[in-house]
Protein backbone atom coordinates (compact mmCIF):
# COMPACT_ATOMS: atom_id res chain seq x y z
CA UNK A 1 0.00 0.00 0.00
CA UNK A 2 1.51 2.64 -1.31
CA UNK A 3 -0.82 5.01 0.95
CA UNK A 4 0.64 6.30 4.75
CA UNK A 5 -2.98 5.59 5.88
CA UNK A 6 -5.08 2.12 6.10
CA UNK A 7 -7.42 1.29 3.21
CA UNK A 8 -10.75 0.36 5.39
CA UNK A 9 -11.94 -2.85 4.43
CA UNK A 10 -15.53 -3.02 2.52
CA UNK A 11 -17.27 -4.02 5.69
CA UNK A 12 -15.31 -1.12 7.37
CA UNK A 13 -16.37 1.23 4.15
CA UNK A 14 -20.39 0.22 4.68
CA UNK A 15 -19.73 0.99 8.74
CA UNK A 16 -17.83 4.10 8.09
CA UNK A 17 -20.51 5.71 6.16
CA UNK A 18 -23.65 4.27 7.65
CA UNK A 19 -22.17 6.37 11.04
CA UNK A 20 -21.52 9.37 8.88
CA UNK A 21 -25.21 9.62 8.53
CA UNK A 22 -26.61 8.76 11.50
CA UNK A 23 -24.57 11.68 12.79
CA UNK A 24 -26.81 13.57 11.12
CA UNK A 25 -30.13 11.96 12.45
CA UNK A 26 -31.81 11.97 15.82
CA UNK A 27 -31.80 8.25 16.58
CA UNK A 28 -31.37 6.46 19.97
CA UNK A 29 -28.33 4.71 20.28
CA UNK A 30 -30.13 1.80 20.82
CA UNK A 31 -32.03 1.74 17.97
CA UNK A 32 -29.14 3.19 16.07
CA UNK A 33 -26.99 0.12 17.02
CA UNK A 34 -29.57 -2.18 15.78
CA UNK A 35 -29.21 -0.93 12.42
CA UNK A 36 -26.33 -1.09 11.82
CA UNK A 37 -25.42 -4.98 13.34
CA UNK A 38 -26.17 -8.02 11.06
CA UNK A 39 -28.86 -10.35 12.58
CA UNK A 40 -27.19 -13.03 11.77
CA UNK A 41 -25.04 -15.15 9.80
CA UNK A 42 -24.71 -19.22 8.88
CA UNK A 43 -21.54 -20.53 7.76
CA UNK A 44 -21.90 -24.36 6.13
CA UNK A 45 -19.11 -26.33 5.54
CA UNK A 46 -20.18 -29.18 3.27
CA UNK A 47 -18.88 -31.91 1.05
CA UNK A 48 -19.23 -33.01 -2.12
CA UNK A 49 -17.82 -36.26 -3.84
CA UNK A 50 -16.36 -34.58 -6.82
CA UNK A 51 -12.98 -36.45 -9.45
CA UNK A 52 -13.17 -39.23 -7.31
CA UNK A 53 -12.70 -37.76 -4.08
CA UNK A 54 -14.54 -35.40 -1.21
CA UNK A 55 -14.26 -31.56 -1.66
CA UNK A 56 -15.41 -29.19 0.84
CA UNK A 57 -16.78 -25.85 0.31
CA UNK A 58 -17.26 -22.95 2.71
CA UNK A 59 -20.49 -20.92 1.97
CA UNK A 60 -22.03 -18.24 4.10
CA UNK A 61 -26.01 -16.14 3.84
CA UNK A 62 -26.00 -13.34 6.32
CA UNK A 63 -29.59 -11.83 7.40
CA UNK A 64 -28.82 -7.99 7.98
CA UNK A 65 -32.66 -6.90 8.57
CA UNK A 66 -35.94 -8.26 9.66
CA UNK A 67 -37.63 -5.08 9.92
CA UNK A 68 -39.49 -6.35 6.65
CA UNK A 69 -39.44 -9.81 5.60
CA UNK A 70 -38.93 -11.62 3.18
CA UNK A 71 -35.31 -10.63 3.40
CA UNK A 72 -33.62 -9.97 -0.12
CA UNK A 73 -29.93 -10.49 -1.33
CA UNK A 74 -28.03 -12.16 -3.94
CA UNK A 75 -26.21 -15.34 -4.01
CA UNK A 76 -22.32 -14.82 -5.23
CA UNK A 77 -19.64 -17.20 -6.16
CA UNK A 78 -16.08 -15.83 -5.73
CA UNK A 79 -13.28 -16.90 -3.92
CA UNK A 80 -12.93 -13.60 -2.82
CA UNK A 81 -16.39 -14.60 -0.56
CA UNK A 82 -15.76 -13.94 2.84
CA UNK A 83 -18.00 -14.02 5.97
CA UNK A 84 -17.07 -9.67 6.39
CA UNK A 85 -17.58 -9.58 2.48
CA UNK A 86 -21.30 -10.90 3.17
CA UNK A 87 -22.44 -9.22 5.72
CA UNK A 88 -21.46 -5.81 4.59
CA UNK A 89 -23.28 -6.53 1.21
CA UNK A 90 -26.03 -7.47 3.31
CA UNK A 91 -26.19 -4.01 4.68
CA UNK A 92 -26.24 -2.71 1.51
CA UNK A 93 -28.84 -4.48 0.77
CA UNK A 94 -31.08 -3.50 3.53
CA UNK A 95 -30.93 0.45 2.54
CA UNK A 96 -31.02 -0.03 -1.21
CA UNK A 97 -34.24 -2.11 -0.45
CA UNK A 98 -35.43 0.82 1.64
CA UNK A 99 -34.20 3.51 -1.06
CA UNK A 100 -36.25 1.68 -3.74
CA UNK A 101 -38.99 1.37 -1.34
CA UNK A 102 -38.87 -2.56 -1.73
CA UNK A 103 -40.98 -4.42 0.97
CA UNK A 104 -37.59 -6.90 1.97
CA UNK A 105 -35.00 -6.56 4.49
CA UNK A 106 -31.95 -7.11 3.37
CA UNK A 107 -29.54 -10.42 3.00
CA UNK A 108 -26.42 -11.66 1.24
CA UNK A 109 -25.02 -15.35 0.66
CA UNK A 110 -21.71 -16.57 -0.83
CA UNK A 111 -20.05 -19.57 -1.72
CA UNK A 112 -16.11 -19.54 -1.90
CA UNK A 113 -15.66 -20.92 -5.19
CA UNK A 114 -13.82 -20.25 -8.60
CA UNK A 115 -17.06 -21.43 -11.13
CA UNK A 116 -14.42 -21.62 -14.06
CA UNK A 117 -12.77 -24.18 -12.55
CA UNK A 118 -15.55 -26.70 -12.76
CA UNK A 119 -17.60 -28.31 -15.46
CA UNK A 120 -21.52 -27.77 -15.05
CA UNK A 121 -22.59 -31.00 -13.98
CA UNK A 122 -19.63 -30.18 -10.94
CA UNK A 123 -21.18 -26.68 -10.67
CA UNK A 124 -24.61 -27.92 -10.21
CA UNK A 125 -24.22 -30.86 -8.04
CA UNK A 126 -22.33 -28.33 -5.40
CA UNK A 127 -24.99 -25.73 -5.96
CA UNK A 128 -27.44 -27.81 -5.32
CA UNK A 129 -25.82 -29.08 -2.21
CA UNK A 130 -25.15 -25.36 -1.20
CA UNK A 131 -29.05 -24.49 -1.56
CA UNK A 132 -29.75 -27.82 0.49
CA UNK A 133 -27.63 -26.72 3.57
CA UNK A 134 -29.82 -23.24 3.16
CA UNK A 135 -33.33 -24.23 2.80
CA UNK A 136 -33.50 -26.95 5.09
CA UNK A 137 -32.58 -24.36 7.59
CA UNK A 138 -35.28 -21.56 6.08
CA UNK A 139 -32.47 -19.48 4.60
CA UNK A 140 -34.09 -19.84 1.55
CA UNK A 141 -37.96 -19.64 1.10
CA UNK A 142 -40.45 -17.71 -0.25
CA UNK A 143 -41.72 -15.85 2.47
CA UNK A 144 -38.56 -15.13 4.75
CA UNK A 145 -35.32 -15.43 2.67
CA UNK A 146 -35.25 -14.79 -1.16
CA UNK A 147 -31.60 -14.99 -3.29
CA UNK A 148 -31.37 -13.86 -6.37
CA UNK A 149 -27.83 -13.80 -8.60
CA UNK A 150 -24.55 -11.95 -7.90
CA UNK A 151 -21.25 -12.37 -9.17
CA UNK A 152 -20.58 -15.80 -10.64
CA UNK A 153 -24.15 -16.82 -10.48
CA UNK A 154 -27.02 -16.66 -13.18
CA UNK A 155 -30.37 -17.75 -14.33
CA UNK A 156 -29.21 -21.32 -14.46
CA UNK A 157 -27.89 -21.37 -10.45
CA UNK A 158 -31.28 -19.69 -9.90
CA UNK A 159 -32.97 -22.72 -11.75
CA UNK A 160 -31.51 -24.88 -9.64
CA UNK A 161 -31.72 -23.56 -6.43
CA UNK A 162 -35.58 -23.44 -7.65
CA UNK A 163 -35.59 -26.46 -8.58
CA UNK A 164 -34.28 -27.99 -5.02
CA UNK A 165 -36.50 -25.93 -2.89
CA UNK A 166 -39.45 -27.58 -4.72
CA UNK A 167 -38.43 -30.91 -4.52
CA UNK A 168 -37.55 -30.09 -0.81
CA UNK A 169 -40.87 -28.61 -0.90
CA UNK A 170 -43.14 -30.60 -2.59
CA UNK A 171 -46.60 -29.11 -1.44
CA UNK A 172 -45.37 -24.88 -1.24
CA UNK A 173 -47.72 -23.68 -4.30
CA UNK A 174 -45.30 -20.87 -4.07
CA UNK A 175 -42.07 -22.54 -4.27
CA UNK A 176 -40.98 -20.15 -7.58
CA UNK A 177 -40.98 -17.52 -5.53
CA UNK A 178 -37.94 -18.87 -3.05
CA UNK A 179 -35.67 -16.84 -5.86
CA UNK A 180 -35.53 -15.06 -8.28
CA UNK A 181 -33.80 -14.04 -11.88
CA UNK A 182 -34.77 -17.48 -13.07
CA UNK A 183 -35.12 -18.31 -16.78
CA UNK A 184 -38.42 -17.54 -18.15
CA UNK A 185 -39.04 -20.84 -18.31
CA UNK A 186 -38.42 -21.56 -15.05
CA UNK A 187 -40.28 -18.64 -13.35
CA UNK A 188 -38.37 -15.43 -14.49
CA UNK A 189 -39.61 -12.06 -15.78
CA UNK A 190 -38.81 -10.81 -18.83
CA UNK A 191 -36.17 -7.47 -18.29
CA UNK A 192 -34.48 -8.84 -15.38
CA UNK A 193 -31.24 -10.13 -16.91
CA UNK A 194 -30.78 -6.55 -18.17
CA UNK A 195 -32.36 -4.56 -15.11
CA UNK A 196 -29.08 -3.81 -12.85
CA UNK A 197 -27.97 -2.45 -16.63
CA UNK A 198 -31.56 -0.79 -17.37
CA UNK A 199 -31.37 0.76 -14.20
CA UNK A 200 -27.82 2.43 -14.54
CA UNK A 201 -28.87 3.93 -17.69
CA UNK A 202 -32.72 5.08 -15.94
CA UNK A 203 -30.90 6.66 -13.08
CA UNK A 204 -28.33 8.57 -15.72
CA UNK A 205 -31.58 9.89 -17.32
CA UNK A 206 -32.77 10.65 -13.95
CA UNK A 207 -29.80 12.63 -13.32
CA UNK A 208 -29.44 14.74 -16.36
CA UNK A 209 -33.35 15.39 -15.80
CA UNK A 210 -31.64 17.77 -13.44
CA UNK A 211 -29.97 20.42 -14.90
CA UNK A 212 -28.64 21.97 -11.48
CA UNK A 213 -27.17 18.44 -10.45
CA UNK A 214 -25.56 18.06 -13.84
CA UNK A 215 -23.70 21.94 -13.37
CA UNK A 216 -22.61 20.43 -9.59
CA UNK A 217 -20.79 17.56 -11.55
CA UNK A 218 -19.14 20.11 -13.75
CA UNK A 219 -20.86 19.02 -17.29
CA UNK A 220 -24.04 20.16 -19.05
CA UNK A 221 -26.55 19.32 -21.68
CA UNK A 222 -27.93 15.81 -21.91
CA UNK A 223 -26.44 12.49 -22.10
CA UNK A 224 -26.02 12.88 -25.73
CA UNK A 225 -22.20 12.63 -26.55
CA UNK A 226 -21.39 11.98 -23.26
CA UNK A 227 -18.30 10.22 -22.97
CA UNK A 228 -17.99 7.54 -20.43
CA UNK A 229 -15.41 4.44 -19.32
CA UNK A 230 -16.90 1.20 -18.31
CA UNK A 231 -15.22 -1.19 -15.96
CA UNK A 232 -16.28 -4.56 -16.44
CA UNK A 233 -18.15 -6.04 -19.10
CA UNK A 234 -20.26 -8.61 -16.73
CA UNK A 235 -24.10 -8.59 -17.37
CA UNK A 236 -24.08 -5.30 -15.47
CA UNK A 237 -21.48 -3.17 -16.86
CA UNK A 238 -22.64 -4.44 -20.69
CA UNK A 239 -26.38 -3.92 -20.20
CA UNK A 240 -25.66 -0.24 -19.25
CA UNK A 241 -22.68 0.55 -21.89
CA UNK A 242 -25.11 -0.97 -24.70
CA UNK A 243 -28.00 0.96 -23.70
CA UNK A 244 -26.28 4.00 -23.36
CA UNK A 245 -24.59 3.85 -26.07
CA UNK A 246 -27.52 2.50 -28.07
CA UNK A 247 -30.83 4.59 -26.67
CA UNK A 248 -29.04 7.77 -24.92
CA UNK A 249 -25.89 8.45 -27.68
CA UNK A 250 -22.94 8.31 -24.74
CA UNK A 251 -19.36 7.64 -26.01
CA UNK A 252 -18.50 4.17 -24.63
CA UNK A 253 -14.72 5.37 -24.56
CA UNK A 254 -13.04 2.79 -22.55
CA UNK A 255 -14.23 -0.82 -21.27
CA UNK A 256 -11.57 -2.20 -18.89
CA UNK A 257 -11.44 -5.65 -18.00
CA UNK A 258 -9.47 -8.44 -16.32
CA UNK A 259 -6.82 -8.53 -18.78
CA UNK A 260 -6.35 -5.28 -19.76
CA UNK A 261 -8.58 -2.39 -21.18
CA UNK A 262 -10.11 -1.35 -24.80
CA UNK A 263 -10.09 2.70 -25.57
CA UNK A 264 -11.19 4.73 -28.72
CA UNK A 265 -12.10 8.12 -28.79
CA UNK A 266 -14.90 7.82 -31.20
CA UNK A 267 -16.61 5.42 -29.00
CA UNK A 268 -16.62 1.28 -28.91
CA UNK A 269 -19.10 -1.53 -30.47
CA UNK A 270 -20.25 -2.24 -27.33
CA UNK A 271 -21.88 -5.92 -29.05
CA UNK A 272 -18.67 -6.17 -30.73
CA UNK A 273 -16.54 -6.40 -27.51
CA UNK A 274 -18.84 -8.24 -25.84
CA UNK A 275 -18.51 -10.87 -28.88
CA UNK A 276 -14.96 -10.82 -29.10
CA UNK A 277 -14.38 -11.45 -24.80
CA UNK A 278 -16.92 -14.14 -25.36
CA UNK A 279 -14.62 -16.02 -28.36
CA UNK A 280 -11.01 -14.85 -26.58
CA UNK A 281 -11.57 -14.60 -23.19
CA UNK A 282 -10.62 -11.12 -22.98
CA UNK A 283 -9.89 -7.95 -24.57
CA UNK A 284 -6.49 -8.41 -25.25
CA UNK A 285 -6.16 -8.27 -29.28
CA UNK A 286 -9.14 -6.96 -30.23
CA UNK A 287 -8.25 -5.45 -33.13
CA UNK A 288 -10.98 -2.12 -33.63
CA UNK A 289 -9.18 -0.13 -30.40
CA UNK A 290 -6.03 0.76 -28.65
CA UNK A 291 -5.25 -2.00 -26.09
CA UNK A 292 -3.54 -1.26 -22.60
CA UNK A 293 -2.15 -3.83 -20.47
CA UNK A 294 -2.92 -2.02 -17.12
CA UNK A 295 -6.30 -2.05 -17.18
CA UNK A 296 -6.25 -0.35 -13.68
CA UNK A 297 -4.74 2.86 -14.97
CA UNK A 298 -7.37 3.59 -17.26
CA UNK A 299 -9.90 4.36 -14.32
CA UNK A 300 -7.90 7.54 -14.31
CA UNK A 301 -8.38 8.83 -17.85
CA UNK A 302 -10.16 11.68 -19.13
CA UNK A 303 -13.91 10.85 -19.25
CA UNK A 304 -17.35 12.82 -18.26
CA UNK A 305 -18.84 9.80 -16.74
CA UNK A 306 -16.99 6.33 -14.88
CA UNK A 307 -18.71 3.42 -14.36
CA UNK A 308 -17.29 1.04 -12.13
CA UNK A 309 -19.61 -2.16 -12.64
CA UNK A 310 -17.21 -5.32 -11.52
CA UNK A 311 -15.79 -5.40 -8.15
CA UNK A 312 -15.56 -3.40 -4.59
CA UNK A 313 -12.56 -0.84 -3.84
CA UNK A 314 -11.44 -0.41 -7.52
CA UNK A 315 -11.14 3.42 -6.36
CA UNK A 316 -9.46 3.16 -3.28
CA UNK A 317 -7.01 5.62 -2.00
CA UNK A 318 -3.68 4.57 -4.45
CA UNK A 319 -5.72 5.96 -7.24
CA UNK A 320 -8.33 8.67 -5.67
CA UNK A 321 -6.78 11.70 -6.22
CA UNK A 322 -6.31 10.77 -10.24
CA UNK A 323 -8.94 9.50 -10.87
CA UNK A 324 -10.49 12.42 -13.68
CA UNK A 325 -14.34 11.69 -13.80
CA UNK A 326 -16.38 14.53 -12.87
CA UNK A 327 -19.24 11.95 -11.98
CA UNK A 328 -18.68 8.56 -11.07
CA UNK A 329 -21.69 5.95 -11.13
CA UNK A 330 -21.47 2.91 -8.99
CA UNK A 331 -22.68 0.18 -10.66
CA UNK A 332 -21.17 -2.36 -8.43
CA UNK A 333 -21.68 -2.61 -5.24
CA UNK A 334 -18.84 -0.81 -2.95
CA UNK A 335 -16.52 0.13 -6.19
CA UNK A 336 -15.19 3.33 -4.01
CA UNK A 337 -13.84 2.80 -0.62
CA UNK A 338 -14.85 5.34 2.25
CA UNK A 339 -11.45 6.78 2.27
CA UNK A 340 -11.51 7.33 -1.37
CA UNK A 341 -14.81 9.05 -1.23
CA UNK A 342 -13.75 10.94 1.45
CA UNK A 343 -11.28 12.25 -1.40
CA UNK A 344 -13.52 12.29 -4.58
CA UNK A 345 -16.36 14.63 -2.27
CA UNK A 346 -13.23 17.36 -1.85
CA UNK A 347 -12.64 17.17 -5.36
CA UNK A 348 -16.07 17.87 -6.14
CA UNK A 349 -17.00 14.44 -7.87
CA UNK A 350 -20.66 13.81 -7.86
CA UNK A 351 -21.11 9.61 -6.97
CA UNK A 352 -24.27 8.01 -7.34
CA UNK A 353 -23.85 5.92 -4.72
CA UNK A 354 -24.37 2.29 -5.30
CA UNK A 355 -27.41 1.64 -3.41
CA UNK A 356 -29.18 3.90 -5.78
CA UNK A 357 -27.32 2.94 -9.00
CA UNK A 358 -27.55 -0.35 -9.33
CA UNK A 359 -30.86 -0.82 -7.43
CA UNK A 360 -32.47 -2.03 -11.05
CA UNK A 361 -31.94 -5.68 -10.03
CA UNK A 362 -33.66 -6.11 -6.44
CA UNK A 363 -36.57 -3.63 -7.88
CA UNK A 364 -36.97 -6.50 -11.01
CA UNK A 365 -36.48 -9.36 -8.52
CA UNK A 366 -39.60 -7.98 -6.26
CA UNK A 367 -41.42 -7.99 -9.65
CA UNK A 368 -40.49 -11.19 -10.51
CA UNK A 369 -41.68 -12.43 -6.96
CA UNK A 370 -44.61 -10.77 -6.79
CA UNK A 371 -45.16 -12.73 -10.24
CA UNK A 372 -44.31 -15.71 -8.57
CA UNK A 373 -46.64 -15.42 -5.89
CA UNK A 374 -49.74 -14.14 -8.19
CA UNK A 375 -48.88 -17.30 -10.39
CA UNK A 376 -50.17 -14.91 -13.60
CA UNK A 377 -47.93 -12.98 -16.31
CA UNK A 378 -48.24 -9.26 -16.04
CA UNK A 379 -50.36 -7.75 -19.01
CA UNK A 380 -52.40 -10.99 -19.61
CA UNK A 381 -55.56 -9.26 -18.02
CA UNK A 382 -55.45 -5.69 -19.32
CA UNK A 383 -53.41 -5.75 -22.50
CA UNK A 384 -56.08 -6.57 -25.00
CA UNK A 385 -58.54 -4.22 -23.50
CA UNK A 386 -55.93 -1.50 -23.56
CA UNK A 387 -55.46 -1.98 -26.80
CA UNK A 388 -59.66 -2.23 -27.64
CA UNK A 389 -60.33 1.03 -26.05
CA UNK A 390 -57.21 2.77 -28.10
CA UNK A 391 -58.42 1.42 -30.96
CA UNK A 392 -62.06 3.38 -30.49
CA UNK A 393 -60.18 6.32 -29.92
CA UNK A 394 -58.36 5.84 -33.44
CA UNK A 395 -61.32 4.82 -35.38
CA UNK A 396 -63.02 7.88 -34.33
CA UNK A 397 -60.31 10.20 -34.72
CA UNK A 398 -60.19 8.42 -38.37
CA UNK A 399 -63.61 8.28 -39.08
CA UNK A 400 -63.92 12.39 -38.13
CA UNK A 401 -61.17 13.11 -40.57
CA UNK A 402 -63.05 11.08 -43.69
CA UNK A 403 -66.57 12.87 -42.88
CA UNK A 404 -65.72 16.35 -42.46
CA UNK A 405 -62.84 16.06 -44.90
CA UNK A 406 -60.18 17.72 -42.33
CA UNK A 407 -57.26 16.54 -45.24
CA UNK A 408 -54.98 15.15 -42.41
CA UNK A 409 -53.63 11.78 -41.62
CA UNK A 410 -52.12 10.34 -38.47
CA UNK A 411 -48.33 10.55 -38.67
CA UNK A 412 -46.48 7.41 -39.51
CA UNK A 413 -45.65 4.11 -37.23
CA UNK A 414 -48.16 6.15 -34.94
CA UNK A 415 -50.76 4.07 -35.08
CA UNK A 416 -49.33 0.86 -34.80
CA UNK A 417 -47.23 2.34 -31.38
CA UNK A 418 -50.56 3.72 -29.78
CA UNK A 419 -52.20 0.40 -30.73
CA UNK A 420 -49.97 -1.26 -28.92
CA UNK A 421 -50.83 -2.70 -25.22
CA UNK A 422 -47.93 -3.10 -22.84
CA UNK A 423 -46.68 -6.48 -22.35
CA UNK A 424 -44.77 -7.81 -19.53
CA UNK A 425 -41.32 -6.50 -20.41
CA UNK A 426 -42.82 -2.65 -21.08
CA UNK A 427 -44.50 -2.89 -17.86
CA UNK A 428 -41.24 -3.81 -16.19
CA UNK A 429 -39.44 -1.31 -17.88
CA UNK A 430 -41.92 1.05 -16.88
CA UNK A 431 -42.09 0.29 -13.17
CA UNK A 432 -38.44 0.31 -13.10
CA UNK A 433 -38.11 3.73 -14.53
CA UNK A 434 -40.54 4.98 -12.13
CA UNK A 435 -38.70 3.57 -8.85
CA UNK A 436 -35.15 4.85 -10.33
CA UNK A 437 -37.18 8.28 -10.87
CA UNK A 438 -38.96 8.89 -7.58
CA UNK A 439 -35.64 7.16 -5.10
CA UNK A 440 -33.54 10.06 -6.58
CA UNK A 441 -35.79 12.38 -5.75
CA UNK A 442 -36.16 11.11 -2.51
CA UNK A 443 -31.94 11.24 -1.94
CA UNK A 444 -32.49 14.95 -4.39
CA UNK A 445 -34.58 16.68 -1.81
CA UNK A 446 -32.39 15.95 1.12
CA UNK A 447 -29.16 16.40 -0.64
CA UNK A 448 -30.33 19.72 -1.91
CA UNK A 449 -32.10 20.85 1.64
CA UNK A 450 -30.55 18.84 4.75
CA UNK A 451 -27.92 20.40 6.48
CA UNK A 452 -24.79 19.06 6.33
CA UNK A 453 -25.59 16.69 3.19
CA UNK A 454 -23.17 17.78 0.48
CA UNK A 455 -23.53 14.26 -1.52
CA UNK A 456 -25.90 11.84 -2.82
CA UNK A 457 -24.58 9.10 -0.67
CA UNK A 458 -25.38 10.38 2.51
CA UNK A 459 -28.59 11.34 1.51
CA UNK A 460 -29.22 8.21 -0.09
CA UNK A 461 -28.20 6.68 3.43
CA UNK A 462 -30.60 8.73 5.39
CA UNK A 463 -33.53 8.28 3.37
CA UNK A 464 -32.68 4.76 3.73
CA UNK A 465 -32.28 4.77 7.18
CA UNK A 466 -34.91 6.81 8.00
CA UNK A 467 -37.39 4.12 6.66
CA UNK A 468 -35.96 1.57 8.21
CA UNK A 469 -36.37 2.85 11.41
CA UNK A 470 -39.82 4.21 10.68
CA UNK A 471 -40.34 -0.03 10.18
CA UNK A 472 -38.99 -0.86 13.44
CA UNK A 473 -40.69 1.95 15.66
CA UNK A 474 -43.99 0.72 13.73
CA UNK A 475 -43.10 -2.77 14.95
CA UNK A 476 -43.07 -1.28 18.62
CA UNK A 477 -38.73 -1.28 18.75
Amino acid sequence: MTNQHREPSFRESVDLMFNRAVALMDLSPGLEEKIRVCNATYTVRFGVRLRGGIQTFTGYRSVHSEHMEPVKGGIRFSLGVSQDEVEALAALMTYKCALVETPFGGSKGGLCIDPRAYDEDELERITRRFAYELIKRDLINPSQNVPAPDMGTGEREMAWIADQYARMNTTDINARACVTGKPINGGGIQGRVEATGRGVQYALREFFRHPGDVARAKLSGKLDGKRIIVQGLGNVGYHAAKFLSEEDGARIVAIIERDGALTSNTGLDVEDVRAWIAGHGGVQGYPNATYTENGAAVLEAECDILIPAALEGVINLDNAARIQAPLVVEAANGPVTAGADEILRQKGTVIVPDMFANAGGVTVSYFEWVKNLSHIRFGRMQRRQEESRHELLIDELERLSRDRDLGWTLSPGFKEKYLRGAGELELVRSGLDDTMRAAYQAMQEVWHEREGVDDLRTAAYLVSIGRVAASYRAKGL
